[in-house]
């Protein structure tokens, strides 16, 4: 009788406890929070499911399509038309590699430098600012 009391006080004291390192990794549910935010934000900018999976490959697809699903919703309940997305593309940069003398040394044997040249003006603001 006393065995079965004390079993089950030990028992009702675990329930209580946290052991540590059997929680769950706060990692994962912040990479879950980040896929449904990525979800969300396609579904505003007016994307399709689709290209919010492929332009977001590392990301959980099933996390992106709740976010994605739970901004539609939010969207039509609250009448919200959504903004298009606006990406700027990239400008082609020039890689020249520079080469100061025309014969080659057996003792110089560092690669050549690589030098970058915008190929247009707004490429040059680009690269100026960064």
């Amino acid at each position: 009788m006393t065995a079965r009391l004390l079993i089950t006080t030990i028992t009702l004291l675990l329930a209580g406890c946290v052991i540590p390192g059997m929680e769950p990794d706060p990692r994962i549910a912040q990479r879950v929070a980040e896929a449904k935010a990525i979800g969300g934000a396609c579904r505003h900018g007016l994307r399709g499911i689709e290209d919010c999976y492929s332009l977001n490959e590392e990301a959980s697809k099933a996390a992106i399509f709740d976010g994605w699903k739970d901004m539609d919703q939010y969207m039509r309940e609250n009448k919200i038309e959504g903004i298009r997305a606006a990406v700027a593309k990239a400008e082609p940069v020039e890689v020249m590699l520079e080469n100061k003398s025309a014969k080659t040394d057996v003792a110089d044997k560092a690669p050549p430098k690589l030098t970058h040249r915008p190929a247009t003006a707004a490429t040059a603001a680009i690269a100026a600012a960064h």
